[in-house]
């Protein structure tokens, strides 16, 4: 019988250590080692293959005796994805994506899975039967003769069936369900996920098949497992999106064949997920005339212009001390905008509940909101409705003066094509901007307070 080895690993970074720390000296976390026992006479064998199908040159050749060849993509019908991914799946890539339980990642890669008919796919479930399966594809109403699913978590076992079956896309849900023979540990460990996600790189690189991994994440927010995992992966993407709302973001964080400024927007329903097009006429909801507090912001998502409906609701405070309840946005943010309106324009805000919505459940991050922001609250507070024509693009200081913000022409572009007939911006984006080949009117300003005056009197 082989004779077991105990290592420590850190569950933050993945550092290895013979014996149990305290501080880990990778990263400085304290308490995070935990017991893994490996078997040291099985720890060098490899479970994907004994041999590499490849024979490699260890010579190093200079740069410029390297030829370099176009890059071979996989199109899927899921244009959203294709665009996250930087043009389609690369052949032998390495793909995460976590997201929060019950957000559709399973979902999104069973459609991806079956939509692909020409390409032979296995998708390995850890956590659900080939019954559980086989119904969630009958709801979606999609059907492919070379889509085969293998339930298993012996990664021994997958690789067999991978050997006889020659996929040419292979889908992991998830990666915290696989253990390898090789580790005495259970599966979900540091140690485990570890291996599981070295085998099928290993076997992804020397096939050039692509693998996608689905992986769970912690209550922080973060991917579980160790942060080495997302160092091993090609690409690591964030599917995002409250479940009890309808729209889902797909975000790159980490992508070595694209751009990480990229996202996809879907939008859930009962026969799986539909892609978005034009992701700002559903963020701007329908409604029968003006109301107060409604505005229009253009914010700029990855590479992307969205406008988005923000509500506001400002009402006395009755119970003493003043409620400040934004969703979709910085809480931190939108005290600093309430000390503007107060400081610099005058306006009662300490004595006022402050409620703040962005509309379809998104998160909004960009500062360039700021302006539709005030404007909303102040809306609300005087009861005078924003035309349902004009929007807004500018960035608050804390002087109360308006900011310039990137991309300016974008915006613009994406508030004509919606119909929109003037936007508000900042003094010091008009200077890039050519009025003659935009038909809506720009308005510049250079403090808040001129806004104000401009749309209140």
């Amino acid at each position: 019988m082989a004779k077991p080895k105990t290592v420590y690993y850190c569950q933050s970074c993945g550092y290895e250590s013979a014996k149990w720390l305290g501080k880990c000296p990778s990263c400085n976390a304290w308490n995070t080692f935990v017991e893994e026992i490996i078997t040291k006479e099985d720890i060098t064998k490899n479970e994907w293959r004994q041999e590499s199908s490849r024979t490699k040159s260890i010579k190093a050749k200079a740069l410029s005796d390297i030829e370099a060849s176009p890059e071979i993509r996989i199109l899927t019908i899921d244009d959203e994805l294709n665009r996250v991914l930087g043009g389609g799946i690369v052949p032998g890539s390495l793909t995460l994506i976590g997201g929060e339980p019950g957000i559709g990642k399973s979902t999104l890669m069973l459609q991806v899975g079956l939509q692909l008919k020409s390409l032979r796919v296995l998708y390995v479930s850890g956590e659900e039967s080939e019954q559980q399966i086989k119904m969630r594809a009958d709801r979606l109403g999609i059907s492919s003769n070379n889509f085969f699913i293998l339930t298993e978590t012996n990664s021994r076992n997958i690789f067999l069936s991978i050997e006889s079956l020659q996929p040419q896309l292979v889908i992991i849900d998830s990666i915290q369900t696989l253990y390898s023979p090789i580790m005495d540990s259970a599966a979900g460990s540091i140690g485990q996920v570890r291996q599981s996600a070295g085998e099928l790189m290993k076997f992804a690189k020397e096939t050039d098949t692509p693998v996608f991994l689905i992986g769970h994440i912690t209550k922080d927010g973060m991917l579980a497992g160790p942060k080495v995992l997302e160092h091993m992966v090609d690409t690591v993407l964030q599917f995002e999106g409250d479940r009890h709302l309808a729209y889902r973001i797909l975000r790159t964080t980490k992508n070595r064949f694209g751009s990480t400024s990229e996202i996809g927007i879907y939008e859930m329903l009962g026969t799986g997920l539909r892609e978005v097009s034009n992701p700002s006429e559903i963020l701007i909801s329908q409604k029968d005339g003006n109301l107060s507090g409604v505005t229009i912001g253009a914010t700029i998502e990855g590479n992307r212009p969205l406008l988005i409906e923000i509500q506001s609701l400002v009402s006395p405070a009755s119970y003493g001390t003043p409620q400040r309840t934004p969703t979709g946005f910085d809480q931190k943010r939108l005290n600093m905008l309430l000390a503007v309106l107060e400081k610099r324009c005058g306006f009662r805000m300490g004595t006022q509940d402050v409620f703040l919505n962005m509309a379809g459940g998104i998160k909004v991050e960009d500062p360039a909101i700021d302006l539709a922001v005030c404007i909303s609250m102040i809306s609300s507070m005087e009861e005078i409705p924003v035309s349902d024509k004009i929007c807004f693009a500018a960035e608050i200081g804390l002087g109360g003066e308006l900011r310039a913000v990137n991309r300016i022409e974008q915006r613009i572009s994406e508030s004509e094509k919606l119909g929109f007939e003037e936007i508000y911006i900042s003094k010091f984006n008009q200077k890039s901007i050519d009025l003659k080949k935009t038909s809506i009117r720009v308005k510049a300003f250079g403090k808040l307070t001129e806004v104000f005056q401009d749309l209140f009197g």
